[in-house]
């Protein structure tokens, strides 16, 4: 069973050993406030300081690992405390180097885990404490399991399984995977080389002769020699997710076709230490050919393959809804000064064929007599849990979870989610999206019933069995979206038990034990700090860290209010409202858009947009009112909102910012005139669609590292919520803002990377284009030659808020005010 609340050591750490004394200024220390961007963009380390991350436990529940950066250096190290606290220590290099990697996977009792560390295997006895190397080789070893239920220890190298027996030492190879085709003269795979050898064999007594001899020497070393596995050519794939069954009969693997043709785009990178411009290969773009996934099971009793068959599965044929929308009728040829209409002419609908899927598992039961699988479409429209028998290469189906737009959500994710068995190895559980919201669930293999242990208006984000197997631990956002907490219920469901308490987000990682959190919390006014508290409800929590320096805590920083926006379409959505401490009559606005789409910010903790919440800070400071709102296709707030921007994007998301200006004009005074609009990457593509689709409500926009064009981003984003360009052209033209930017009319800032790998530079370069040949004279672009997407350099940062701070200044106050607040005070 895989380690659910461990999270892997971070292998740049370069600690010193030393205990670490936590200190405070003694010099008097200016006070942060009135802000400016300088002083709000410098290296946070310096002036905030470091969060506390990636914790950890010991195995005996005696200490907590963490990274942290209380040195301000130029990077975390990392730190170790006990429960009852005391000074965090930061781990020396060779205490680092004994650690056993906090990944890695226990066995039924909990008595021993398995791990990978630096390329090798290594067993740990928990009782003991004891640590035995099971490889030592220069090839690099993987995937650590146990096998034969709990006997043997298996792991890959080389793309081949390998176990290892603790009580004898002996190492086993399970599989022979070999790259490339079957060697001329061994025994022939198709219908037409099975012909010639029967036709050899008949016509020349020498073949059949030679055919015999062979055939005796081959029976004559297989009496003698030791079983072998058997010889599997790839051919042109690859092989992956190699697992030996319970009882040692079966290997079960996936093999991994690439797709023939797969063209990279290029970045150039200009500022180089070589003086030459560089090449960055980065990704295909959406709509490339993908990857091909089967399943394979090699039968070693018998030395047979086989490859598992999906035509049964429900649903499979089904084509995609949005295809009705296209008719079967001829390609009409568009006017050639048309590029809209082109791209948005009707396609012919293709005939029905079975989709493509990819399956994940096995996952075997506790007792080894059963397992499933979870298969996913290529179109990420359906996920089916199926049984599996691999004696007779069979599947049952389970559950099937269908979209129309696509599955995702909190424990479902792209690939096979949050699963497993119950203890009595007769009910699968799963986390589904079929209310509406992702809830926990199990299904009885032996009878299909299905029960829901959770349900309500809310998210199960993470769930784990306790090591007794008797109660369910759970962070979900029960009390409030925009606030998470962690919960225990009973195995067989039940009224959920609220354990923490505290306002705001609490991430918990539980003890081994079982009997303590380490708590990662935070508020929207206070960044991430480490607690500790019992495992009991309502139980107190106490302070581990202190990361913010006095500069920080100088300021007054403003806890926004949390309001609901009531949409067009009745839905409420969530916002971050921000008002000056005096109401400015007719006063300006600035609308924040956080980027990702399915991202949360409208919440009660410290948010991962601090730079930006600082900025926001500085606006209220200088009198904007401003509004960061959980748009259609956020996080947190269930399916629907997720999906709302299906095959839309700018549709929603969009109008949910229409509609938030006109609350701030109807409730909040705000002049209707005197709005703008800012945000990077998918905030910066809902900037570019306000101003160019809603030039009467934005009079000013910042649009940063921003998508143009969708049919540029990559196929794993960009599928699932347009589909395909050349399958929906349709939702492409409606959903990129390169398409309407002539209805630019207010003053338009673009920000973009050089040397983005996300959104690559060629995006705002084509728009900027665009714009150049629709004489469109209100724009500029600030480039930033040495920056990915997400910006790391001060330098950088500054420049682009104080040319954001202008162009809210220069458009949204009157002209007779006076700019500030950005230069250094």
């Amino acid at each position: 069973m895989r380690a659910f609340s461990f999270v892997r050591l971070l292998p740049w750490l370069l600690p010193v050993s030393g205990v670490f004394a936590q200190s405070r200024a003694v010099t008097p220390v200016a006070a942060l406030g009135p802000l400016t961007v300088e002083k709000i963009m410098r290296d946070q380390a310096q002036w905030l300081g470091s969060a506390p991350g990636a914790i950890a436990w010991s195995e005996d529940s005696k200490r907590i690992y963490f990274t942290w950066n209380p040195e301000k250096a130029r990077r975390d190290s990392l730190y170790v405390t006990t429960p009852s606290g005391g000074v965090p220590r930061k781990v020396s290099v060779a205490e680092q180097r004994s650690l056993p990697a906090t990944a890695g996977e226990y066995d039924q009792p909990y008595a021993r885990k398995v791990y990978e560390k630096n390329g090798d295997i290594f067993l740990l006895d928990l009782k003991t404490g004891r640590t035995r190397r099971v490889t030592n080789t220069a090839d690099r070893e993987t995937d650590p399991a146990f096998a034969l239920r709990g006997q043997l220890i298996s792991y890959t190298r080389a793309n081949n399984l390998y176990t290892w027996d603790p009580a004898t030492g002996e190492t086993t190879q399970r599989t022979d995977f070999r790259r490339g085709s079957r060697p001329a003269g061994t025994q022939p795979t198709d219908q037409a080389e099975k012909f010639l050898r029967a036709q050899q064999l008949a016509l020349f007594q020498v073949i059949r002769q030679k055919d015999q001899d062979a055939k005796a020497r081959a029976q004559a070393q297989q009496a003698v020699a030791r079983l072998s596995p058997k010889a599997i050519y790839l051919g042109p794939k690859t092989v992956e997710g190699m697992q030996l069954s319970p009882d040692g009969r079966f290997v079960t693997y996936r093999l991994v076709q690439d797709p023939a043709s797969d063209k990279t785009a290029i970045v150039p990178n200009f500022v180089t230490a070589s003086g030459f411009t560089e090449d960055i290969s980065t990704r295909t773009k959406v709509g490339a050919p993908q990857k091909a996934y089967e399943m394979g099971l090699y039968d070693i009793g018998r030395d047979t393959t086989f490859a598992l068959g999906y035509k049964d599965l429900q649903g499979l044929d089904e084509q995609p809804a949005y295809r009705k929308e296209y008719k079967l009728t001829p390609r009409a040829p568009a006017p050639a000064d048309s590029a809209k209409a082109a791209l948005a002419r009707k396609q012919e609908k293709p005939a029905t064929e079975l989709r493509r899927v990819v399956p994940y598992g096995p996952f075997w039961s506790a007792d080894g007599q059963r397992a499933f699988l979870v298969v996913r479409s290529a179109d990420n429209k359906d996920r089916w849990i199926v049984g599996l028998d691999p004696a007779t290469q069979k599947i049952s189906l389970l559950d099937r979870q269908h979209d129309d737009a696509w599955i995702n959500g909190p424990g479902i994710g792209y690939d096979e989610g949050n699963v497993g068995w119950l203890p009595d190895s007769r009910r699968v559980w799963f986390q589904s999206e079929e209310t509406g919201y992702s809830h926990l669930y199990t299904v009885d293999v032996t009878t299909g019933r299905k029960k829901a242990l959770t349900s309500g208006r809310f998210e199960v984000q993470k769930a784990q069995l306790s090591r007794d197997r008797k109660t369910w631990y759970l962070s979900a956002n029960k009390t409030h979206p925009g606030e998470q907490h962690f919960y225990r219920l009973p195995v067989e469901g039940g009224p959920l038990t609220q354990i923490t308490t505290m306002p705001g987000a609490s991430e918990v990682t539980l003890s081994p034990d079982e009997k303590t959190l380490a708590v990662r919390y935070s508020t929207s006014t206070k960044p991430w700090e480490l607690y500790v508290m019992p495992n009991k409800p309502g139980a107190q929590a106490r302070a581990l860290t202190h990361s913010t320096t006095p500069e920080f805590e100088s300021y007054a920083w403003r806890e926004p209010e949390i309001i609901t926006i009531k949409a067009r379409d009745g839905a409420d959505v969530y916002a971050r409202l921000y008002r000056p401490t005096t109401a400015v009559a007719q006063g300006p606005a600035v609308v924040f858009v956080h980027g990702a789409g399915y991202l949360q910010n409208a919440h009660k903790w410290w948010s991962q947009y601090s730079r930006e919440y600082m900025f926001n800070n500085l606006l209220v400071e200088q009198g904007y009112t401003v509004l960061d709102i959980d748009y259609r296709g956020s996080s947190g707030y269930g399916r629907d909102v997720r999906t709302g921007i299906y095959r839309a994007m700018g549709g929603k998301d969009l109008t949910d910012h229409v509609d938030g200006a006109k609350l701030l004009v109807d409730k909040y005074g705000v002049s209707p005139r005197r709005i703008g609009i800012y945000g990077g990457s998918y905030g910066g593509f809902i900037t570019l669609m306000a101003m160019f689709t809603q030039p009467d409500v934005f009079r000013a926009g910042a649009a940063l590292r921003s998508v143009t064009d969708w049919a540029h981003y990559n196929h794993g984003y960009t599928d699932n919520i347009l589909n395909e360009p050349y399958n929906d052209s349709l939702a492409y033209v409606r959903s990129s803002p390169i398409y309407y930017a002539e209805g630019l009319k207010g003053a338009l800032l673009m920000c973009h990377g050089m040397v983005d790998v996300n959104v690559h530079f060629q995006d705002i370069v084509r728009l900027s284009q665009r714009l150049i040949e629709l004489h469109k004279d209100n724009w500029e672009l600030a480039v930033y030659p040495v920056e990915d997407h997400g910006f790391v350099e001060p330098s950088s940062w500054t420049d682009e808020y104080k040319r954001i701070l202008k162009l809210f200044d220069t458009n949204l106050k009157p002209a007779e005010s006076p700019r500030s607040g950005s230069s250094s005070q």
